[in-house]
């Protein structure tokens, strides 16, 4: 098996795979496997436990996204599945730009982060994926009813 324009393996975690995380969200989103060689055969993992609870959090910190971080065990050995949901707005990693393109990350500059960047878009007019309005709380809705309410009158 080949890594493809979705997935891409890594022997180990390092935190420059920041950056490819970051390239799959700015593209159509995908996995990232920890444990694995380049030709997809199952090495494994030093560590797996810790960085279970490490990668979501510096995902998060770095990115300002979340990942789904799941552990696999086959044959003894563990290997961690990163799964990258496809973003609606432009993600940085420390001011740079990457995009997940056929099997490579690419950094965007000039000309190819202008086609990245999604102008006249504010934080708070941007969809959080996958969240639709029966997953938001009702009290909460007509709470934000109500202080707009007031800032209109």
């Amino acid at each position: 098996m080949k890594e493809t324009q979705n997935i891409e393996w890594k022997l180990s975690w390092r935190d420059e795979y920041l950056k490819w995380i970051c390239g799959f969200a700015n593209a159509e989103g995908g996995t990232l496997v920890i444990g694995k060689n380049d030709k997809g055969e199952l090495v494994g993992v030093a560590n797996a436990k810790r960085l279970l609870e490490e990668i979501p959090n510096k995902v998060r910190d770095i990115l300002g996204v979340v990942v789904a971080v799941n552990l696999h065990t086959q044959d003894g050995r563990d290997w961690l599945e990163i799964l990258v949901h496809a973003y609606p707005s432009p993600i940085s990693y420390r001011g740079e730009y990457h995009l997940r393109s056929g099997s490579t990350k690419q950094e965007l500059k000039g000309a190819a982060l202008d086609r990245l960047r999604k102008l006249g878009r504010h934080w708070d007019g941007v969809p959080v994926p996958h969240v639709t309005m029966q997953d938001l709380e009702p009290r909460s809705l007509a709470a934000f009813r109500k202080m707009a309410i007031r800032v209109v009158v």
